[in-house]
């Protein structure tokens, strides 16, 4: 009876390992696909609103529709929805902020003022959530980050673009991510179903934007097929799918772990940047690149000998 219990508690201790990493692994798609069909909307002409009202609509009707079919129950509570809404302006500031960032400043360089918001989630959670202090994440993440740095230290301003207002933009995304990121697993938030979060986060960002569309320049009418293809391509691979794993990979991981997951943000995008925009990789780009492999191979094998 004894040695069956350890089984069955050894076969669920690497099932929950085994999600964590698929559910984690999804959060790669946004890195490498959102960045491209984001830039090559705005290269079209369309406005950061315009981009994110079509990207976050199309994912949010298409997640509702299968959140409907697989028998999601839609309902929540006024409490639950207060905490939704507030968790939904997080993720669509992030969003908004980054994509403003894109336009002003090189992508490498606005990646790396980004991917700041691991450390700031590993501080709130350490010193104000009463997670495990560890001296090894606060190296992880201080490793990952000066490899990021070294990953975009390339030219910062872009053509047309204000530098001021990119670095503002990509500062503003670093706070509004971590508070979603924890405010995910803190919150009541976390007993919600992952599809049915993602839909009303989405839906009420598609709001924001949609009046936002309405403030600025409109929302034009998209009738080719090529502009479907990229948007429906910016919808659903690089935002429907990697923002439900990105929800479950935060519940089943933790802000921490997954946080620290997202190192691999910089190294795709210099891979995007080398194979889609020719730019150069330099020796600055391999450094990073191995501090970047280096933090994550610390993380992941910490986080298996403590759940070993």
């Amino acid at each position: 009876m004894i040695e069956s219990k350890n089984i069955e508690d050894k076969n669920r201790s690497c099932y929950e390992s085994y999600k964590r990493h698929i559910v984690c692994s999804g959060i790669f798609l946004y890195f490498w696909v959102s960045s491209v069909f984001s830039i090559t909307l705005l290269l079209a002409g369309f406005s950061s609103f315009e981009v994110l009202s079509y990207r976050w609509g199309v994912a949010a009707i298409t997640l509702t529709i299968i959140g409907l079919l697989s028998g999601c129950n839609f309902r929540l509570s006024r409490r639950d929805f207060i905490v939704v809404f507030c968790l939904s302006l997080f993720r669509a500031a992030t969003s908004f902020s980054l994509i403003v960032a894109y336009q002003n400043i090189a992508s490498g360089v606005a990646s790396t003022i980004h991917f700041m918001y691991p450390l700031a989630v590993a501080l709130v959670m350490m010193f104000f959530f009463g997670e495990k202090k560890s001296m090894w994440v606060i190296i992880a993440v201080l490793m990952s980050l000066f490899g990021a740095s070294m990953l975009s230290s390339g030219e910062l301003n872009v053509e047309n673009g204000n530098t001021t207002i990119g670095l503002i933009g990509a500062c503003v995304s670093v706070f509004s991510y971590a508070g979603y990121i924890i405010g995910v697993r803190k919150t009541r938030a976390v007993q919600i179903n992952s599809t049915v979060l993602t839909c009303y986060v989405m839906g009420i960002g598609t709001i924001f934007y949609l009046i936002g569309c309405g403030c600025t320049t409109g929302l034009r009418m998209v009738t080719d097929e090529y502009t479907w293809l990229i948007i429906l391509g910016l919808a659903l691979p690089a935002t429907a799918i990697s923002n439900i794993t990105l929800v479950q990979a935060i519940k089943y991981a933790g802000p921490t772990l997954t946080s620290i997951l997202g190192a691999m943000e910089p190294l795709t995008a210099v891979v995007i940047g080398v194979w889609a925009f020719h730019e150069l990789f330099t020796m600055n780009s391999a450094v990073g690149i191995l501090l970047i492999l280096l933090a994550v191979s610390i993380v992941v094998f910490r986080e298996r000998r403590i759940k070993g």
